[in-house]
């Protein structure tokens, strides 16, 4: 898996959630902050701090404001490592971050870690060092979610939607080298979230992190999203819409243009194969030659379609 790939669905639940993110994660943290007054965060102010810190690659780090209870401003520094494998100097970059941050800024600020590996015994809540009677040091609160494994049935009732985010990493360790077991288990999470009511954007930002972390051979994909356009059809659901499907298959693609095209190609030829049947020589030789503007054109009119004609009816 491609941790880049990762960086944006993750990136984009923990900023449009972030209040449930901390509850769900840190609710020592979340208790004490006043959630009625606004949080921003800072991304420009802790982008010039971390651009020269070759201390590895930041998978991603969020420097948010925030308001507590007593009406102070605090800052909050998360750190979300989505590597599976153990890093020697995790500690160390938790505590470069935090003194550059009251370093620029005169701020304290409040350290917290997630970590998404799968060791036992990796737990990095320190780092610090001690010469001639001198002491530096941070420890911070770390939370894995490894510590998660036994509670499969706590989390699927849980209505934080980083519940499901958490089983989906969990489930995704569990199937690996089992394709089958893994679109079963991708299934049963995907039905459980068109369960929810929540609404159309929540939804996708989930859908989107989930689909990330349970990758799927390409055969074993088209059955799982088959069974979701039967689901939307059933409840009369357009929340994860083939709109927002192909947005995330073309999202994988290389930024090339061909690319672009081809990707939409391969993707409306499949849905269309999906609810129409097969497709004869005319049609796929229309999609083929069709630009990017004209594929998004048909998409948007595949989501109501009855029919082949339906779906081609701007043209």
């Amino acid at each position: 898996m491609d941790a880049d790939d990762f960086d944006t669905p993750w990136k984009e639940v923990v900023m449009h959630h972030f209040p449930e993110f901390m509850a769900f994660y840190f609710p020592f943290a979340h208790a004490a902050i006043d959630w009625s007054r606004p949080h921003i965060f800072l991304d420009q102010e802790f982008g010039t701090l971390t651009r020269d810190a070759e201390l590895g690659k930041r998978l991603l780090d969020k420097l948010v404001s925030v308001y507590l209870h007593d009406g102070s401003e605090q800052w909050v520094l998360v750190h979300l490592e989505v590597q599976g494998w153990r890093d020697a100097r995790f500690a160390e970059r938790m505590f470069v971050y935090n003194y550059r941050v009251y370093d620029r800024y005169q701020r304290p600020v409040a350290s917290l870690a997630l970590l998404t590996d799968g060791g036992a015994r990796w737990r990095p809540g320190s780092f610090g060092y001690r010469l001639l009677g001198c002491e530096m040091r941070i420890e911070f609160p770390v939370v894995k979610l490894r510590d998660f494994a036994g509670r499969m049935d706590e989390l699927r009732a849980h209505l934080n939607p980083f519940a499901l985010v958490t089983m989906a990493h969990l489930q995704a360790r569990q199937t690996k080298g089992n394709a089958h077991r893994r679109r079963i288990a991708k299934w049963r999470l995907t039905k459980l979230l068109y369960q929810r009511d929540w609404d159309k954007q929540r939804i996708i930002n989930l859908y989107r992190v989930i689909d990330w972390i349970m990758r799927l051979p390409e055969g074993l994909e088209a059955r799982l999203r088959s069974g979701m356009l039967q689901i939307e059809r059933r409840k009369a659901m357009t929340y994860l819409s083939s709109i927002e499907r192909i947005g995330m298959e073309i999202g994988r693609k290389e930024g090339r243009q061909e690319g672009r095209q081809e990707g939409w190609v391969e993707v409306l030829t499949e849905l269309l194969t999906q609810r129409f049947g097969p497709l004869d020589a005319q049609v796929r030789l229309r999609i083929a030659e069709a630009d990017v503007p004209q594929l998004s054109a048909w998409a948007r009119n595949f989501v109501d379609a009855t029919s082949l004609d339906e779906v081609f009816r701007s043209s």
